[in-house]
C-alpha cells in the first residue's frame, strides 16, 4: 500500500514539474531577442572602449616596442 501511495505522489509531483516547466518556458518565449539586443549592445561598448585604450598614445607606444622587441630577438 505505501509503495502504491508513494508511486501515485511521485506520479503528481512529476506532472506538476513538468506543467510548470512548459508554462516557464512559454513565458520567456519573447525574451530571447531581447537578450540578444543587449548582448550585442554590451559587446559593441566594449569593443569601442578596448579601442580607445589600444589606440591611445602610450598604449600604442608600449604595444610597438613589444613588437620590435620580439622581432629583434636573438636565438
Amino acid at each position: 500500500m505505501y509503495q502504491v501511495v508513494r508511486a501515485r505522489v511521485r506520479a503528481l509531483v512529476c506532472g506538476v514539474r513538468t506543467a510548470l516547466l512548459r508554462q516557464a518556458v512559454r513565458r520567456d518565449t519573447g525574451m530571447v531577442t531581447s537578450e540578444y539586443a543587449m548582448g550585442i549592445v554590451a559587446a559593441v561598448a566594449f569593443a569601442v572602449i578596448l579601442y580607445k585604450v589600444v589606440t591611445s598614445g602610450a598604449v600604442s607606444a608600449e604595444l610597438q616596442g613589444i613588437v620590435k622587441r620580439a622581432l629583434n630577438a636573438k636565438m
